[in-house]
């Protein structure tokens, strides 16, 4: 690793700022390039970058062969045969504001001799997507796909042909009626953001390290030694650009290149166009702005290029750049900003999520002054320390959060982060379950934090089915303090439901009568409707059957829980806690107060469960013809199965209707029957299949 050398002071001389930019911004380059480990948020070596350039303009003299102004940056890694470019791999000069969008379009203007807009005389120009992934050349000979390089340096990549090989959206034979002698197509792997999301859900169901985004995914992927593990990697190619043609002329523009690649069946994006003018530039980055958090694969920008090729040819190349092209980047994702605390934030659901609280920096659009830390793990891992100098990261939508901490400039007091042990919010214990990365508040049905998702699910269809209280009203009746706790429901009167918005005296009248008959129930709803962790509507079931009554599940120990059907250790300690929390025992006799929510009670169930499918695990999938999903359920856990959510070796059996997706799937590959609906009510019935 380069080693940074100490910040100059501010006083430095234009020479000493030249030297400490140099240094940096080549460590930034072999970080990126070579160990596929940015250290620099694109928008901080932008700045880097752009200050060298202006003290080289300004002081020639200062001007080294080496310097990044002059090459387009990394070096060749050890592993690969390096590969010559008959012709570079230049990169792109960069614009941010439209300032810079109409500064090119004079420039290319003015050297061409036309005029600047849209009109008559304007220069037209290629548009198309700047991809965030790792650039390649392709060579082909005869159609036949013979060799495939990194940008490495510019001037000599690294070989990774096999590896590029098993692309499969790239086609290893050219087809059509004018394939060249001899074609180098340019052009981007990537990995889409499905792909993306696939391939780390394999890595932690395997135990292994995620990947942190989509384009180190991709670079990694494309740079392992071995292709049998480049072949597991779901890598795709946008083509979008030429070095060495023979056996065929140049198309006269750069869109009808992207034309003849697609009839080749080269991969070409869509996402494209030919514009004119400044104007036209600028009213294509917007658009794809607008759609950018919707495209299934990263952008960083937007790239335009003169569209004639003799044009062109006519501008020629800058030291590491061709006149003929800019790319239009967005407002910076990444930036870097001072840690100034670590709070932390309750969830719905009693997740218990670290906050940085942030010096305001603007990224991505926006000015950001919080991030996600995800977890207490999190902040080991990436050894973050209130104090330090970090990256953070803003993508949409999507809540910022700091990527890393800047080793080399954290101070002498930066101090690790202590996860507190009691809820910041209603004062209940904080516990983290075994195996698990998320630390919860216990207050459960007391807790504020966690008072709609609370009242949500009690009242969803398959706990108490109070039919009318959606998200919205319940925001209202929280936000409003009219209803702390599930219990206080039952209190509610006309005259506060009526003047509630989008609740007109009907509604309000429907809500009543449906809290009315939600008073009566059944113990499992009841039990499910606390929204216990871990507790679903079969554990439910489980948990009345075997106790019949519902205070010998709230006094039963950990081992006694550990007897019902399919309760283990995690599960019997999550409703042993649960029902130890004293906020949570004054919320259920609350609910079990005159007038409030009643059952049936019975005796316990007799240990061994009974029925043509006693011990049996079914799982549904898709729709069946005449029974909805409930009935089906009900008829077999009435037979002794259990219903189970997901397929695996334990399974017995799979009940598939129209539309099963990825659980019969699951159940075809593990060798699991699968029955359809008359196969289900035959087994019902005791025949075999």
């Amino acid at each position: 690793m380069v080693r940074t050398p100490a910040r100059p002071p501010e006083e430095a001389t234009a020479a000493q700022r030249a030297v400490w930019l140099r240094a940096e911004l080549e460590r930034a380059n072999h970080a990126y390039y070579v160990l596929d480990q940015p250290e620099l948020p694109d928008a901080e070596y932008d700045k880097l970058f752009g200050e060298l350039q202006q003290i080289e303009a300004a002081h020639p003299e200062l001007i080294t062969p080496d310097s990044p102004t002059q090459r387009v940056g990394g070096e060749v890694a050890g592993g690969f045969e390096p590969v010559v470019h008959d012709v570079p791999m230049l990169s792109l000069n960069n614009g941010f504001a439209d300032e810079d969008i109409v500064a090119f379009d004079k420039r290319v203007a003015d050297a061409l001799g036309k005029i600047e807009g849209a009109g008559v005389g304007a220069v037209e120009y290629a548009v198309e997507l700047k991809f965030d992934g790792l650039a390649i050349s392709l060579r082909y000979v005869d159609g036949v796909f013979v060799q495939a390089s990194t940008r490495g340096d510019g001037a000599t990549g690294e070989n990774v042909t096999e590896n590029v090989r098993t692309i499969r959206s790239l086609p290893l034979r050219l087809k059509g009626k004018h394939v060249p002698k001899v074609l180098d197509v340019r052009g981007e792997v990537l990995m889409f953001r499905r792909d993306f999301e696939r391939m780390n859900q394999r890595q932690r169901e395997a135990g292994h390290k995620e990947f942190a985004n989509p384009r180190n995914a991709a670079a990694g992927s494309l740079r392992q030694l071995d292709p049998r593990i480049t072949a597991q990697r779901p890598l795709s190619f946008f083509a979008y650009g030429i070095g060495v043609l023979e056996g065929e002329p140049m198309p006269a523009t750069h869109s009808e290149l992207l034309d003849w690649y697609a009839e080749m069946g080269l991969p070409v994006n869509a996402e494209r166009a030919v514009v004119k003018g400044a104007q036209g530039l600028l009213d294509f980055f917007r658009a794809v702005g607008e759609k950018r958090d919707g495209l299934p694969y990263d952008i960083d920008g937007v790239v335009y290029k003169v569209n004639r090729r003799d044009e062109q040819d006519a501008l020629g190349f800058v030291s590491r750049a061709p006149r003929f092209a800019l790319a239009h980047k967005f407002p910076a994702q990444e930036a870097l900003t001072k840690l100034l605390a670590i709070d932390v934030q309750v969830g719905r659901t009693g997740a218990i999520t670290p906050v940085a609280r942030l010096e305001p920096v603007f990224v991505g659009g926006a000015t950001v002054t919080n991030a996600t830390l995800h977890n207490e793990d999190e902040v080991r891992r990436k050894d973050i320390r209130i104090g330090d100098t970090v990256i953070v990261r803003r993508a949409g939508d999507v809540i910022p959060e700091v990527v890393s901490a800047l080793m080399d400039r954290r101070p002498a007091n930066a101090h690790e982060f202590v996860m507190p042990t009691e809820c910041p919010v209603c004062g209940s214990r904080i516990e983290r379950l075994p195996d698990e990365a998320i630390a919860r508040c216990t207050g459960g049905l007391f807790c504020p934090a966690q008072r709609k998702q609370a009242l949500w699910h009690f009242a969803q269809r398959r706990a108490l089915d109070i039919d009318g209280l959606g998200e919205k009203i319940i925001d209202q009746l929280v936000d409003q303090n009219l209803v702390r706790t599930p219990a206080d429901l039952f209190n509610l009167g006309f005259g506060t439901l009526a003047q509630l918005d989008r609740m007109a005296d009907k509604s309000a009248q429907n809500l009543l009568d449906s809290l009315e008959k939600a008073k009566s129930t059944t113990l499992a709803r009841f039990i499910y409707a606390l929204g216990i962790r871990h507790v679903g509507e079969s554990t439910a079931k489980d948990l009345a059957r075997h106790f019949g009554s519902l205070d010998p599940i709230m006094n039963a120990s950990v081992e006694e829980l550990l007897e019902v059907n399919d309760v283990g250790p995690i599960v019997a300690l999550a409703i042993h806690e649960f029902f130890m929390e004293a906020h949570n025992r004054t919320v259920i006799e609350q609910l079990r107060a005159p007038g409030k929510v009643t059952w049936a009670e019975g005796p316990p169930a007799p240990k061994a469960p009974v029925g043509v499918l006693a011990g049996k695990t079914v799982v549904l999938t898709g729709t069946l013809p005449t029974l909805s999903r409930d009935e089906a359920k009900e008829r077999l856990e009435a037979a002794g199965a259990k219903v189970a959510g997901s397929v695996s070796k334990k399974t017995d059996y799979v009940v598939a209707g129209a539309d099963a997706g990825s659980k019969l799937a699951k159940a075809e590959e593990l060798g699991v029957p699968v029955l359809d609906e008359e196969g289900m009510r035959k087994l019902l019935e005791g025949q075999t299949t």
